[in-house]
């Protein structure tokens, strides 16, 4: 029908939020829009990676090229990557990736001087910006572990050295994983699931136990107390069917109905890192925009060049 508006207001609701990892609803919407924002969060977020590494010495073990792409894996601190330039963009240093507004520079010197091997790791790494740092996986309860001394990149022996300069870079995970801000992202439909308790009561307590076992995850109980069987977490069902199989083989098809809800989704969202989960999904529904905004755009000028012909692209300079 013409002038139907096919507007939806999706909404989103935190469930669980910390620095690396968030859970949170979005409902109101379709899969389309679930999908695009969970692409666009793993990769066309940007953050900042080493890019450009240039070896002085090394007389390590690892060859060159190791070091160099261990040295790129290692994630950084991304929180002002939204505002910096792409180098390839950057009018700044005409492209060349080495200026303060599209680049970082980090400096790694050391050289093991004892007869115990050296760990070099990421809090070697020294930054022009101390905005953009190795990511500090330390325990907040303060115990010695690995982990604080940062990620390993090179051990040294006596007489070893390692001296290089690194040059961090913006970039998106769709050129190049490292610079994804997402370890995991994953969606799920929000399962509505119904037991017939009329079937359900036909059963034997022994067939109610045994139904309820035949789920792989923890998604049913059975009450002692009630004889009930109850759902205790519809958010573990998987869709493997295995409790509608069940059901059938004990000649009780319909026993449980799943209902996947089309418009209601369960987003779990791990970060690297180098942004904030919470960060993340803010700077992936900006990106998202973004893209939607261009496609209006292409259509604008698709229609205008309908309309005008030559005169509307010699007006954009075409």
């Amino acid at each position: 029908m013409e002038g139907k508006s096919y507007q939806r207001l999706p909404r989103v609701k935190i469930r669980e939020m910390r620095d690396d990892y968030m859970k949170f609803e979005l409902r109101d919407t379709d899969a389309s829009v679930a999908n695009a924002l969970r692409r666009v969060m793993i990769a066309e977020v940007p953050t900042v990676a080493i890019d450009l590494v240039e070896i002085e010495i090394n007389s390590s073990v690892l060859n060159d090229e190791f070091i160099a792409h261990r040295l790129g894996l290692i994630p950084l601190t991304s929180d002002r990557a939204m505002s910096m330039r792409f180098s390839r963009d950057c009018d700044a240093c005409d492209g060349d990736g080495q200026c303060e507004f599209c680049s970082v520079e980090f400096h790694l010197r050391a050289k093991c001087h004892s007869d115990q091997t050296l760990d070099v790791t990421s809090k070697d790494l020294l930054s022009s910006d101390h905005t953009v740092v190795p990511v500090d996986f330390s325990d907040s309860a303060g115990m010695e572990s690995s982990e604080q001394k940062g990620i390993i990149i090179v051990k040294l022996r006596r007489g070893q050295e390692l001296r290089l300069r690194a040059i961090a870079r913006k970039g998106i995970g769709k050129d190049h994983a490292k610079w994804s801000p997402a370890a995991t992202v994953t969606f799920m439909y929000e399962p509505d699931i119904r037991i017939n308790e009329e079937l359900m009561d036909m059963l034997t307590l022994d067939e109610k136990k045994a139904w309820v076992e035949s789920s792989p995850t923890k998604v049913f109980d059975f009450d002692p107390k009630t004889e009930k069987v109850v759902v205790v977490d519809p958010e573990a069902y998987t869709y493997d069917d295995e409790v509608i199989k069940k059901a059938e083989a004990m000649g009780k098809p319909g026993l449980v109905d799943v209902i996947a809800k089309e418009d209601s989704f369960i987003f779990t969202v791990e970060s690297t890192g180098a942004v904030k989960a919470s960060q993340l999904l803010l700077n992936a529904i900006e990106v998202l925009k973004q893209k939607l905004d261009a496609v209006r755009l292409s259509e604008d000028t698709v229609e205008a060049d309908d309309q005008f012909g030559e005169l509307g692209a010699h007006m954009r300079g075409g």
